[in-house]
C-alpha cells in the first residue's frame, strides 16, 4: 500500500499563522453556535474549515503529512477556538489528539488509515467496555460505548477494551483497537444541555476482525514502548499517552472560559439593572472578573510549563518521575472545575438578564459544566491517588 508524502518542512505552516487561521474563524463559529446546538453537531463547513487551515496537521507524523508541532500550538488551538464554540473546540481537540496517538501504533495502521487520504479523521470511545476474543492475527471485536464526540464527521474510531490475560491469575490487558467506518454503527444517543454540538453518539461494533497491528497496549503508552516508536522516532511522540490525552478533554474549558470572559465583559460594561446600579460598579462583579482573568492565566501558564518539561525530559530521553506525572495529572483535572467555579460567578453576576437563551455566556456555562462530567475530568478522584502517592501508597493510575 502506498504511503502518502511527507510533509515538506517549506510547506509546513509557522504556528503563528496556524494560530491566526484559527482566530480568522472565530466569526464563523460564534455564528453558526445555535445552529449547531440545535442540530446537536458541529456542521460540516466548520469540519471542512478546521481540515483546510490544517489544524488537524497540528500533531500528526510528518511521514504523513503532518507538522510534528510542539503540543502546546495544539491546546493553544483548541483554546481559542473554545473562545467562540466550545463544542467545536472539544471535538478538534478530541479528534486531533487521534493522529499523535497513531504513531505509537504499528505503521501498517496509519498506512490503512491515511495511505489514501492523509486527511481522514478518527474519533474514539477509551471505555473498556469491548468483548474481546483471540484468534489468528488478531481479534474478534464487540460492544457498545458511549460518547464518541464528532463521530459524525470521522472515517475511523479508537475504540478501548480488555484482553484476556494468557495465563490464570494474570489482569486482562487494556488496549485500543483501531476500526474502519464500515465495522461500526453509530447510535443517534446525544441529546443533552452542554457540548450539544459534540455529537459524542454511541457506537456498536458486532463481531468485528480486528488485525493486531491495529491494536495499542496501554502499557506501551505508559512505559513508552510503543511500536510505532520504531519509525516515528521525534521526541514528541516519546511524551506519555495519558498526559497528551486529557489535556485534550480539559483544555477548551479555559478558552470557553475566556470566550465567556469576553462577552460578559461586553454585557456587564453597559449594564444597568432594574434597581438602577450599574453591573461595572458593583465591587463583586470587578473581583470575580479580576480572579477570572487571573486564573485564565495561570491555567495556561501552568500547562504550557508542564508541557515544556515533559518535551525536555522526552529530548534529553530520559523518563518523568511517577509523582511528576501525577501532579500534572491533577492539574489537567482541576481545570474544568475551576472553570465552572468561575463561569457561575460570572452567571451569577449578570443578574435576571442572564437567564435569557439570547445571552451567549448561557451556552459557555452550559457546555463548561458538561465537559466537567468527563471521567478524566474529575478532580477528586486524582487528587486522592496523587494524595496517597504523597503519603506513602502505591499508584493506581497508570493513565498518566
Amino acid at each position: 500500500m502506498a504511503k502518502p508524502a511527507t510533509a515538506d518542512a517549506d510547506d509546513i505552516p509557522t504556528p503563528q499563522l496556524l494560530l491566526q487561521r484559527a482566530r480568522a474563524l472565530l466569526p464563523a463559529l460564534s455564528q453558526r453556535a445555535e445552529q449547531a446546538a440545535r442540530q446537536r453537531r458541529v456542521p460540516e463547513q466548520t469540519v471542512e474549515d478546521l481540515r483546510r487551515a490544517g489544524l488537524f496537521r497540528v500533531l500528526q507524523a510528518r511521514r504523513y503529512g503532518g507538522y510534528e508541532m510542539p503540543p502546546e500550538v495544539f491546546y493553544e488551538i483548541q483554546m481559542t477556538l473554545a473562545r467562540a464554540c466550545m463544542s467545536t473546540a472539544w471535538i478538534y481537540g478530541v479528534i486531533a489528539v487521534h493522529n499523535w496517538q497513531m504513531a505509537l501504533l504499528d505503521d501498517r495502521a496509519s498506512q490503512e488509515v491515511w495511505a489514501r487520504d492523509p486527511s481522514a479523521l478518527i474519533a474514539s470511545s477509551y471505555m473498556p467496555k469491548g468483548q474481546v476474543t483471540r484468534v489468528d492475527g488478531g481479534f474478534r471485536f464487540s460492544g457498545r460505548w458511549g460518547y464518541s464526540s464528532g463521530i459524525d464527521h470521522c472515517q475511523w474510531v479508537l475504540l478501548g477494551g480488555l484482553v484476556p490475560a494468557l495465563r490464570e491469575g494474570e489482569p486482562p490487558e487494556y488496549r485500543t483497537f483501531l476500526l474502519p467506518r464500515r465495522d461500526i454503527e453509530v447510535l443517534d444517543t446525544w441529546d443533552t444541555m452542554g457540548l450539544r454540538a459534540t455529537g459524542s453518539h454511541d457506537v456498536l461494533v458486532r463481531d468485528a476482525f480486528v488485525p493486531e497491528h491495529r491494536t495499542h497496549r496501554s502499557a506501551d503508552g505508559f512505559a513508552g514502548t510503543s511500536p510505532g516508536l520504531a519509525i516515528n522516532s521525534a521526541p514528541l511522540y516519546r511524551l506519555p499517552f495519558g498526559q497528551i490525552f486529557v489535556r485534550a478533554v480539559s483544555s477548551s474549558a479555559i478558552g470557553a472560559l475566556q470566550g465567556a470572559l469576553e462577552v460578559f465583559r461586553d454585557f456587564a460594561g453597559e449594564r444597568v439593572g432594574d434597581m438602577g446600579t450599574r453591573t461595572a460598579e458593583q465591587g463583586s462583579v470587578q473581583v470575580a472578573v479580576a480572579e477570572t482573568a487571573a486564573a485564565i492565566d495561570e491555567m495556561k501558564l501552568v500547562l504550557q510549563r508542564n508541557f515544556a518539561q515533559l518535551m525536555d525530559a522526552a529530548e534529553r530521553g530520559v523518563a518523568m518521575d511517577i509523582e511528576t506525572r501525577l501532579h500534572y495529572r491533577y492539574q489537567a483535572a482541576s481545570v474544568v472545575e475551576r472553570c465552572a467555579q468561575l463561569v457561575y460567578r460570572l452567571f451569577v453576576s449578570s443578574g435576571a438578564r442572564g437567564l435569557f437563551n439570547d445571552n451567549p455566556l448561557v451556552r459557555h456555562f452550559l457546555d463548561i459544566h458538561a465537559g466537567r462530567t468527563h471521567y478524566a475530568n474529575n478532580p477528586d478522584l486524582f487528587a486522592r491517588n496523587y494524595g496517597g502517592v504523597l503519603l506513602g501508597r502505591a499508584n493506581t493510575d497508570f493513565f498518566i
